[in-house]
Order: C-alpha cells, then sequence, then structure tokens
C-alpha cells in the first residue's frame, strides 16, 4: 500500500507540475520548433510547425507523467514530447492528404512504432506521401524516443505492452483518415479483430481508447522507476485500456462536437445514439477508472491524473456550449472536490495562457 505521505504528494502534483514541468516541456518545444523551420518541404514545414503550436497542450498534458519518477523526469520529458510529437505532426500529415491511401499511411506511422521499439526496422516514412523532403525530422524525432526509452531501468518488461498501444494507435490513425466511404466498414472490422481486448464497450469507444498515448507514458513511467512485475503492467492496462485511455479521448471529442459537424470531421461522441446516451458513456468511463486506480500500486498518482483531464478539457470554452454544460458539470462533480479545484486552475491557466 502507499503511504499517507506518498498519496498526499501524488495528490499535490499540480504544484511541481506547473512551475517545474511545464516550462521543462516549452524548452523541449522549442528546441523541436528550430528543427522544423528547417524543414526543406514548405508543406512539411508548415505540417510541422502547426502540430507544435496548435497542439502543444498534448505535449503538456502528457508531461505530467515525468513526475511518476522524477530523478528521471527530465527524461522522460524528452520522450514524451518527442513521441507526441510525432503523432501530432502524422496526424496533420494524414489531414493533409485526402487521396492517400492505407499503406501510405502506414509506412507513414511505422515512425511512431519505430519510436519505441528499435529492433522495428527503420523505412522510408513518406514512401508513397506526396511531400518528402523534411532534412530528417521526423527520424530525428524517432531517435530522440529510441534514445530515451531504451535505456529506461525496466524498459525491458513494459516494452511488449508498450509497443501492443502504438499498434492499436497507429492502425486507428490509418483508418480512421481514410475516405469517408470506407472508414467506418473498416474501424468495425478493426474492433472485431481485438473485441477480446474489451469486450463490453462499442467500436467508437474502442477506437477513442486506440487513439490515447496516456497508456504508453503511464508503462514508460513506471519503468523509468525501474522492474515492472507483469502483476504491475496487467493492473496499469486494466485500467488504462480502455477506461482512462478512452475517457481520455471521449472528453476530448466531446469539447470538439460543434467544430467536427460544422466541417464534417470523424467525431467518437457523435456515434451515441442519444446525448443521454452519450452521458452515461461517458459516466461509464469515469466511474471505471476511477474504480480501478485504488488497484494500481500509485492510486493518488493515477487518480489525480483522471481529474486533471476532466479540469483539463472541460475548462475549455467549448464545453460551457448549452448541449454540454450540464453533461460537463455532471462530470465535474462527480469528480469531487479536487476535480472542482482543479478546474479552477486550468480556467486560470486558460486565462494566462498557460494552457
Amino acid at each position: 500500500m502507499q503511504s499517507v505521505i506518498g498519496r498526499s504528494k501524488d495528490r499535490a502534483l499540480i504544484f511541481p507540475y506547473i512551475f517545474r514541468v511545464l516550462p521543462m516541456v516549452e524548452k523541449e518545444l522549442s528546441v523541436w520548433r528550430k528543427v522544423a523551420a528547417s524543414i526543406p518541404d514548405e508543406e512539411l514545414q508548415r505540417q510541422a510547425v502547426a502540430s507544435l503550436d496548435k497542439k502543444r497542450f498534448h505535449c503538456q498534458g502528457g508531461s505530467v507523467y515525468a513526475l511518476y519518477t522524477p530523478l528521471q523526469g527530465h527524461r522522460m520529458i524528452t520522450f514524451i514530447v518527442a513521441l507526441q510529437t510525432i503523432s501530432d505532426y502524422l496526424d496533420n500529415l494524414c489531414d493533409r492528404v485526402s487521396n492517400a491511401d492505407e499503406q501510405s499511411f502506414a509506412v507513414l506511422h511505422g515512425a511512431m512504432k519505430s519510436a519505441v521499439d528499435a529492433s522495428v526496422p527503420v523505412d522510408d516514412w513518406y514512401k508513397n506521401y506526396p511531400y518528402r523532403e523534411d532534412g530528417s525530422y521526423l527520424d530525428f524525432l524517432v531517435r530522440t524516443s529510441q534514445r530515451v526509452i531504451t535505456f529506461l531501468p525496466g524498459y525491458r518488461d513494459v516494452r511488449e505492452d508498450i509497443l501492443h498501444l502504438v499498434t492499436l494507435y497507429s492502425d486507428l490513425q490509418v483508418f480512421k483518415h481514410l475516405g469517408l466511404s470506407v472508414r467506418e466498414e473498416m474501424l468495425i472490422r478493426w474492433f472485431s479483430r481485438h473485441q477480446s481486448l474489451a469486450p463490453d464497450i462499442s467500436w467508437w469507444e474502442f477506437a477513442a481508447a486506440a487513439g490515447s498515448t496516456l497508456g504508453v507514458f503511464a508503462l514508460a513511467a513506471m519503468a523509468a522507476g525501474g522492474n515492472v512485475s507483469n502483476e504491475e503492467t496487467e493492473l496499469l492496462l486494466d485500467c488504462y485500456f480502455p477506461w482512462l485511455c478512452g475517457l481520455h479521448i471521449l472528453l476530448d471529442y466531446f469539447i470538439d462536437l460543434d467544430e467536427d459537424r460544422e466541417h464534417g470531421d470523424l467525431n467518437f461522441v457523435a456515434y451515441y445514439p442519444s446525448p443521454q446516451a452519450m452521458e452515461d458513456g461517458l459516466v461509464r468511463f469515469l466511474d471505471e477508472s476511477l474504480s480501478r486506480v485504488e488497484k494500481l500500486p500509485r492510486p493518488a498518482f493515477h487518480s489525480t491524473v483522471i481529474k486533471g483531464l476532466l479540469a483539463l478539457y472541460l475548462s475549455d470554452p467549448k464545453a460551457v456550449h448549452p448541449a454540454r454544460k450540464k453533461v460537463a458539470q455532471r462530470l465535474l462533480r462527480r469528480g469531487g472536490g479536487e476535480t472542482l479545484w482543479l478546474h479552477r486552475v486550468c480556467l486560470r491557466l486558460r486565462r494566462q495562457g498557460v494552457i
């Protein structure tokens, strides 16, 4: 069992996160902005810079896991920022091209797999992609991620599970960027092949869970502290996939409902058959996540992550839209007093432009 002092420290994550982690993340992002600015191809440069500027909150959020093992904090931030930047950059590249095929997207996302497992062969990532000259930007990101993660003390214990999650993530990205006429059918078929991993949820909820990188960061954070037992990885995955990871991405889609409808973009929350079913689905993922974290070695840490997710996403101005306000308030109340306090903190950080 975790000590009372340990639980108290994990609940106080917000302070070192704001004053130590976030400045380190900004410093790391500034390094990659300089590299991105030197990309020869104008379109690739535009997408790389846009991913760093417009999606920086992904790196900010994921970097909370640098606090799991503080002595490895700087290395973890380097890894998290590199891998998340690959993810966001590739997402932009897939969004940019409307007529690319499944194979070209799959080759691009091979970079994600190579970034977490050096045994995955390096490929010509831009094979069949219309833009190619990135000045080795993607290779630099892959090598940076590899260099950190493969030397974490417990890496061998979590390597297969991390690669599995990254493979699911990559598959999702490939299928969700296909043409509208085949996209949904491919996602449903893909879910049917993996349904045994999460038999009690719908295909769109599974897809949402696969779209989160938090499970990868959580496994890496445990590995940063030393050897990881099979029991520890099983307990963590039982909580994170699909529940905590699903909650993460469902919240993301929840606040983007109107924007995605307007632009005709895929939104997994929109697949719920009714507003009440959507609300019940979000509450279920929250309740399952909060229940399952209590079995983990550091329950207070992971519980704070969940409450931080609620606070971060539901402090977005889009969350107070009349169609979502009631659901957002219910989720915040269900998270408890700590969630409501973190929500106020996030509102203030948004006003200050920190997040």
